[in-house]
């Protein structure tokens, strides 16, 4: 199992940004995806997830209305759209899923919200 982020990078607030996670070693179109996010001091914390085939998505209170995820299953891709960016958005994302049984985590992409 692999994922592989990418899309992160500097934004001033306000803006947005489109993380994307290509997955390969397993049936993608079968598994629920994550978002995950870890800032500095902070303890991981989900900010999004979508169930296997699309239909179903969950957000917490401090990313919903701004964040989307949405996945592509012919392409074995998952992404999550972020768009007015706080400074507080400002942390390590990485993509998850759960392939019993164990996690796989990616390697994670910067986001930083700054002036």
């Amino acid at each position: 199992v692999q994922l592989v982020e990418s899309g992160g990078g500097l934004v001033q607030p306000g803006g947005s940004l489109r993380l994307s996670c290509a997955a390969s070693g397993f049936t993608f179109s079968s598994y629920v995806m994550n978002w995950y996010r870890q800032a500095p001091g902070k303890e991981r914390e989900l900010v999004a997830r979508i169930s296997s085939a699309g239909s179903s998505t969950t957000y917490p209170d401090s990313v919903k209305g701004r964040f989307t995820i949405s996945r592509d299953n012919a392409k074995n891709t998952v992404y999550l759209q972020m768009n007015s960016l706080k400074p507080e958005d400002t942390a390590v994302y990485y993509c998850h899923t759960f392939y019993g049984p164990r996690n796989y985590w990616g390697q994670g992409t910067q986001v930083t919200v700054s002036s």
